[in-house]
């Protein structure tokens, strides 16, 4: 009896770290999103280096190669928490979505269209941004449009909204930063909805009818 005592606390011990362990791992890749995240929307894909968002994390820069493999892989993660709020535009939503293209500014979104264009002329990068736009939003998007040609008008969709952010937060348009850019949302939501909107059989867009 008193000697199982301290062989079943030893055995207790032994479990232990393996539980500090997985929070451990789990604590250091967040930390280690958190800090890529912020170099690549601040420096693009080629000004962030991975010394420097190991030592933002406060870890060695082998963990980054065994949590995401490569720099690219843990961009990749870094694109796909970015795009994973994006706006659904379908006729149904479009007065929301309008509202916040234009009333919006949210940090976030600010942050996924910086994150963008700053990587954008990587080659690599650029594919891995096209890749889970497609690979995520773009395909739920088509699956939430009703009609023909979905995949092709949700494509379109995505261009107005990036122009319109793009304007809105990066160039700072004066029409759409005032205090009468809310009159506008009715316009912007019929240009959503003459896209989202299940197309007629007849008298489509460039057809005599």
């Amino acid at each position: 009896m008193t000697e199982d005592a301290p062989a079943a606390a030893g055995s207790a011990r032994t479990q232990a770290p393996a539980g500090a362990r997985k929070r451990d791992a789990a604590a250091t890749r967040a930390a280690i999103l958190r800090a890529a995240r912020e170099a690549f929307t601040e420096r693009g894909y080629d000004g962030a280096g991975v010394r420097e968002i190991a030592g933002a994390a406060g870890v060695d820069t082998r963990l980054i190669s065994r949590y995401f493999g490569s720099k690219e892989g843990l961009f990749a993660e870094v694109v796909d928490i970015a795009y994973e709020k994006s706006l659904l535009m379908t006729p149904e939503l479009n007065e929301e979505a309008a509202r916040a293209l234009l009333l919006g500014m949210d940090k976030a979104a600010s942050d996924g269209l910086l994150l963008t264009l700053r990587s954008a002329a990587n080659p690599r990068a650029a594919a891995v941004m096209r890749e889970s736009i497609e690979r995520n939003y773009q395909r739920r998007l088509a699956d939430a449009l009703p009609g023909a040609e979905a995949t092709g008008r949700a494509s379109l969709l995505i261009a107005i909204c990036a122009g319109v952010l793009l304007d809105r937060m990066l160039l700072g348009h004066t029409a759409l930063n005032s205090p009468s850019t809310e009159t506008l949302v009715p316009y912007l939501r019929a240009a959503l909805d003459a896209v989202a909107k299940a197309p007629e059989e007849e008298g489509k867009p460039g057809e005599e009818a």
